[in-house]
């Protein structure tokens, strides 16, 4: 049994799914109300309730932490503490804010031998891994273009400031990153990127609504993602998400964030794949830190959408501070 703390719930804490969990239960918490928990977590007498992360790090029973941060910017270096504490830790993404954080992490997870993951299972649920699956498989041919979409509403609450949550591309746009690596399965070369901050309802405010990004395919081919707060609640789903592969020989896509898929091999429409089902992100995290599993991806291809979001914000960066340099230079 995996003994878990949980850290914060600035994002998608994983208390539920804990609750009664085969392999896993919640010994300590920090920095979560204890409304938040489930009844036979926070009515367990043996639950320890700690005020700060350095607090876990020190309860002997801790083996695992869950890490969602009360600001992201402040995440890395908790990871980094938990590691070296010789705790395990499974990090709500972006699980760092700069490369260089996201090396850190590695370094201190390499140099402890204990597991870091971030909660990067997106392509092992809904439609996802029955694409996967066929991409895999071989049944598109050879992938040419891949074009996502992330959208989800604007509310009152989404952060202005970057370094609470992420910010667009690297909390949002991740999603559709990794459906370019780990479900169409083809890394990426390279990345040029735009956001805009048109369209908040705040004046001033520091919330980017909307991002384009371009991505360069290492086998040659080429993928587009669009991530924005725009999803009118009209759509009837809170993740209107598109993704479509197209091939050599064929398409797959998923459309229009209900899951519906289709499958398109030469003149033929096969319809829709059939459902697939694998072991839950979180159960392979917990196996496998217990000797009892195996993670679906390594610590390099998990982690490569969140190096690729954090160089196509830095590219946004890029891009913004030479439209703001020809601006003044017109000026």
């Amino acid at each position: 049994m995996l003994n878990v703390a949980l850290y914060g719930c600035n994002g998608h804490q994983i208390q539920n799914a804990l609750a009664s969990h085969p392999h896993a239960r919640v010994v300590a918490v920090a920095q979560i109300p204890l409304e938040k928990l489930p009844d036979s977590i926070r009515n367990d007498p043996s639950l320890a309730t700690h005020t700060t992360l350095e607090h876990i790090l020190r309860d002997p029973k801790v083996d695992s932490v869950s890490l969602c941060s009360p600001r992201r910017c402040d995440q890395a270096s908790d990871a980094v503490l938990a590691l070296r504490a010789g705790k395990h830790v499974y990090a709500e993404k972006p699980c760092a804010l700069s490369e260089a954080e996201l090396d850190d992490i590695i370094s201190a997870a390499n140099a402890s031998g204990k597991i870091f993951r971030e909660m990067a299972g997106t392509a092992f649920g809904g439609p996802y891994l029955a694409m996967r699956n066929a991409v895999r498989a071989g049944r598109i041919g050879d992938v040419v273009q891949v074009i996502s979409e992330k959208s989800y509403p604007y509310y009152e609450g989404r952060p202005q400031d970057e370094r609470v949550d992420g910010g667009l591309i690297c909390q949002n746009a991740i999603h559709a990153v990794r459906f370019i690596e780990h479900v169409a399965c083809t890394p990426i070369r390279s990345v040029a990127a735009v956001e805009t901050t048109n369209g908040n309802p705040l004046r001033n405010g520091g919330l980017r609504m909307a991002s384009c990004m371009m991505f360069r395919l290492a086998n040659g081919g080429v993928a587009s993602v669009t991530a924005n707060y725009l999803n009118p609640r009209g759509t009837g789903v809170w993740g209107y998400e598109t993704l479509r592969i197209l091939g050599t020989q064929g398409m797959v896509e998923s459309v229009a964030g209900t899951g519906r898929t289709r499958l398109v091999i030469g003149a033929t429409d096969m319809g829709e794949l059939p459902e697939a089902t694998c072991e839950d992100y979180l159960t392979s995290f917990i196996k496998t830190a217990l000797g009892i599993g195996t993670m679906p991806l390594s610590l390099e291809e998990e982690l490569s959408p969140t190096r690729w979001v954090l160089r196509a914000k830095a590219a946004a960066e890029a891009a913004e501070a030479r439209e703001a340099h020809a601006a003044s230079a017109a000026a």
